[in-house]
């Protein structure tokens, strides 16, 4: 039943894009296979796009606990001016 997740904050300038690792999110859930877990991007960020490796440019709204150990994901700034903070949902 219970999930946890914990998130660092992360800096970026405008055009800057960072891998997401388990550092930034991690989740468990008590079962055996952290691997499997889903996040889904239910509020995408208003100054970026959650992007996969595979598919540059294009916004996802969805990617596995796998992906973030592989370091497939990534957040990218879009170079809005003043964006101030961002965070993922």
């Amino acid at each position: 039943g219970d999930i946890v997740l914990l998130a660092k904050p992360v800096t970026l300038t405008e055009g800057d894009r960072v891998t997401l690792t388990t550092d930034v999110p991690v989740a468990t859930d008590g079962t055996s296979k952290p691997e499997k877990l889903l996040y889904a991007v239910s509020l995408p960020p208003v100054h970026g796009q959650i992007e996969h490796i595979n598919y540059p440019g294009v916004p996802i709204s969805s990617y596995r606990q796998l992906d973030v150990v592989a370091q497939k994901v990534f957040y990218v700034h879009d170079n809005s001016h003043g964006a101030g903070k961002e965070s993922l949902r």
